[in-house]
C-alpha cells in the first residue's frame, strides 16, 4: 500500500526545504532554531497539546492557521517560551514576523513553535539574529533537513524522522515526518513537537480530520513519564505539487494515503518511546479482547504508564502482577477470570491464572531493547496498542538537573 524511503526526510515531499542553526539558546553549540518552508500556499491542519496551560507560540500558530494554509513554520529549541505573559506572546508574534519578512511572506503564512525549558523569557537578540541567517541555509536536500532536525531537539539523543510513498491517481505522492520528543511524554497530544509534510492534494478538513484521527492512535497512544507538556504541536502541510485528484475519503485512494500517513505518525511516534529520558528498552502493550476499541485504548495506556511495570521492565523483572493490577485500575470494563497476559513468547497467565514459565528465558527476553506486552480480555472484540519506555535511574537523574 505504501513505500518506505529509508533515506526520506521533511523535505523529500516536492516543494519543501528546511534549514537550522545555532544562535545561542541552547548552551551547547547544537541547532537550537530551524525552519520548514513550502514554495507554494500549503493547505495546513494542526493538533495541540491538551494541557490547559498552554505556551504563547500555540496561540500565534491557532492564529496563523484560521484560513487553513501556511507557508513556513520556525521553531526554537531551548526554550518553550511558556508561562512567559504578555512579554512572551509578543516575542512567538515577533517570531512570526520576522520569519515571514526574511522569507518575503505575510505573517500568517507562519506558524512558531518553541521547546525547552518553561518559565524563561526568550532571548530575543539571538533568536532574531538567527533567524536573519536561516534564509542562506534553506535547502532543499539532506543537509536541510539535517540541521533542522537536529534544532527542534531538548533532551532528545536521537533525531526522530519517517518518509514513504504512496499511489494516488497512479501519481507517486510522498508523507514525511520529523518530529522531537524525549520527556514530559504521555497521550493526549504526547509531549512532542511533530511536523509532516506531503505534496498530496487534499483539502483543509479532510487533512484535519486525518490528523486528529491519526494523532489518537499514534502520538497520543505513547508515554514516558505521566506528564503533559505546555507546547505539545503537531502540524501537517501539504504542498499538493503531486497533482492529482484531490483527496478526501471519497477518493478510491484515500485508504492506501491514511495508510502511508498512520505509518510515518505510528514511526515517529514509536521512536519518542524507545527515546524516553533515560530509557533502554521500547515498551509495546497490545490489548485485545475489550469490549470497545476505546476500553482497549485506555487499558493498554494504563499498563504502559504504570511506574511499577516500566520499573520491573527496567529491572528484567517478568512480575506480570503489576500488570494485571493496572489492567484492573484503568476503570473499565474487566472480567476478573478471564485475563490471559504474555511478556512476548512467554505465557504467564491464562484466564487470570498463573502460567509456569522459564524465569531465566523471561530474564532474557527482558533484556532485550524491546518489550512485547500482551493482554487479552475475552470479552470483545476492542483492541489497541500503546507505546512507552523502561523507568531507569538516568531519568531522575535528567530531570533533576534539567535547568543546569
Amino acid at each position: 500500500m505504501f513505500a518506505i524511503i529509508e533515506d526520506g526526510s521533511i523535505v523529500t515531499p516536492q516543494g519543501f526545504k528546511a534549514a537550522g542553526l545555532h544562535c545561542g539558546l541552547k548552551k551547547t553549540d547544537r541547532n537550537d532554531l530551524g525552519v520548514i518552508v513550502c514554495d507554494v500556499p500549503a493547505v495546513a491542519a494542526a493538533v495541540y497539546t491538551t494541557n490547559l496551560i498552554q505556551a504563547a507560540p500555540l496561540k500565534v500558530t491557532r492564529e496563523s492557521l484560521q484560513d487553513g494554509m501556511l507557508r513556513a513554520v520556525v521553531v526554537n529549541s531551548g526554550n518553550a517560551n511558556a508561562c512567559t505573559g504578555k512579554q512572551g506572546e509578543a516575542d512567538a508574534y515577533t517570531m512570526r514576523a520576522s520569519t515571514a519578512a526574511q522569507f518575503g511572506l505575510e505573517e500568517n503564512d507562519v506558524a512558531v513553535a518553541s521547546t525547552g525549558v518553561i518559565g524563561e523569557l526568550l532571548k530575543m537578540d539571538r533568536v532574531t539574529s538567527g533567524i536573519t541567517g536561516l534564509p542562506a541555509k534553506l535547502n532543499g536536500g539532506s543537509e536541510g533537513a539535517e540541521s533542522f532536525s537536529q534544532a527542534i531537539l531538548t533532551t532528545d539523543l536521537v533525531k526522530k524522522e519517517a518518509c514513504v510513498t504512496v499511489s494516488v491517481n497512479g501519481k507517486k505522492v510522498t508523507i514525511a515526518g520529523a518530529a522531537k520528543g524525549s520527556g514530559m511524554i504521555h497521550p493526549n497530544m504526547a509531549t512532542m513537537l511533530g511536523f509532516m509534510t506531503t505534496d498530496a492534494v487534499i483539502d483543509r478538513e479532510s487533512l484535519q480530520l486525518l490528523l486528529r484521527q491519526t494523532t489518537n492512535l499514534t502520538f497520543n497512544m505513547i508515554t514516558v513519564d505521566g506528564d503533559t507538556s505546555t507546547n505539545d504541536m503537531l502540524v501537517a502541510m501539504a504542498s499538493g505539487l503531486a497533482e492529482h485528484d484531490a483527496l478526501s475519503p471519497e477518493h478510491p485512494d484515500w485508504e492506501a494515503f491514511v495508510a502511508g500517513f498512520h505509518y510515518v505518525c505510528q514511526q515517529l511516534a514509536k521512536a519518542i518511546a524507545r527515546d524516553g529520558e533515560g530509557a533502554s528498552r521500547l515498551i509495546e502493550v497490545r490489548v485485545d479482547g475489550a469490549e470497545s476499541n476505546d476500553d482497549a485504548e485506555a487499558i493498554a495506556k494504563t499498563v504502559i504508564g504504570s511506574s511499577l511495570v516500566k520499573s520491573a521492565v527496567f529491572g528484567a523483572d517478568a512480575n506480570w502482577g503489576r500488570i494485571i493490577a493496572a489492567v484492573g485500575r484503568a476503570g473499565r470494563p474487566v472480567n476478573p477470570d478471564t485475563v490471559d497476559i504474555a511478556i512476548g513468547p512467554i505465557p504467564v497467565l491464562e484466564q487470570s491464572r498463573p502460567v509456569p514459565f522459564d524465569e531465566d528465558a523471561a530474564l532474557a527476553y527482558l533484556q532485550g531493547d524491546t518489550v512485547d506486552i500482551e493482554v487479552k480480555l475475552h470479552i470483545g472484540n476492542g483492541s489497541a496498542t500503546a507505546w512507552g519506555c523502561d523507568l531507569t535511574y538516568d531519568y531522575v537523574r535528567i530531570n533533576a538537573a534539567y535547568r543546569t
